[in-house]
């Protein structure tokens, strides 16, 4: 079902540059949409992709600050559906070892992204920008046992810092096709789960057994390195 859905996303990110490469548009001027250098302009953008499972996410631009400040800053809202994580180890870790019922698991993050973006040429593609900034996950991970009576979700808030390459294909004078490649790091943090926690500095509440951070770290799929690889669309007011 994952790799199903992770070539789906590759096969749509692959057509649309195609498409957008091929059309008489995209071999436009690609500074064509947008305001005068020098002039504030806005623009927002939506999103869908791969960040460690399928997601979409929503952003609000600004640039043009200043002719000799070429930068854009960027804030962004994302939501990703993921792999929770082992459900068995789970289930030893954070409440107790029975192993009745049939295991399920499900998770997804939301995600706020705060990023500066500077132009820079890339195979002749000249609105392309590297870009890199401040990144916040909260990570939800639900564990099921289905007619073993436990249902229980395990939750950690992460602090990270994301880096990549996005480029602007002209497709009308206000919309944009938008592709966007990069790498999210997450630092490690609290695990909670029922009436448990693990912390990095192994300052524990409630620990089972002998288990310790690395244990509830390895059973749990909280973020912590993300490759990301999205495409979509930017209007320009």
């Amino acid at each position: 079902m994952f790799v199903r859905s992770f070539a789906s996303v590759i096969g749509m990110f692959a057509l649309g540059v195609m498409l957008a490469l091929s059309s008489p548009s995209a071999l436009h001027a690609q500074g064509a949409a947008g305001n005068e250098a020098g002039s504030v302009h806005w623009s927002v953008g939506l999103a869908l992709g791969y960040r460690s499972g399928i997601g979409i996410k929503a952003n609000g631009m600004i640039s043009g600050f200043t002719p000799s400040f070429p930068v854009t800053a960027r804030f962004g809202v994302g939501y990703t559906s993921l792999d929770a994580g082992e459900p068995l180890d789970a289930r030893s870790v954070f409440i107790n070892d029975a192993t009745n019922g049939v295991p399920q698991e499900s998770g997804h993050t939301w995600s706020l992204d705060l990023d500066v973006l500077y132009p820079v040429e890339v195979f002749s593609i000249p609105r392309s920008h590297v870009y890199g900034g401040v990144r916040y996950a909260r990570f939800n991970g639900n564990f099921k046992f289905v007619g073993g009576n436990e249902d229980f979700d395990v939750t950690s808030n992460h602090w990270g810092f994301g880096a990549g390459l996005e480029s602007y294909l002209w497709m009308s004078r206000r919309i944009d096709l938008v592709v966007n490649a990069g790498l999210d790091y997450f630092f490690a943090s609290r695990l909670s789960g029922h009436d448990t926690s693990y912390s990095p500095d192994e300052s524990n509440v409630n620990p089972r057994n002998d288990y310790t951070y690395s244990d509830a770290d390895a059973a749990v799929g909280q973020p912590r390195l993300e490759p990301l690889l999205m495409l979509g669309f930017r209007y320009n007011f």
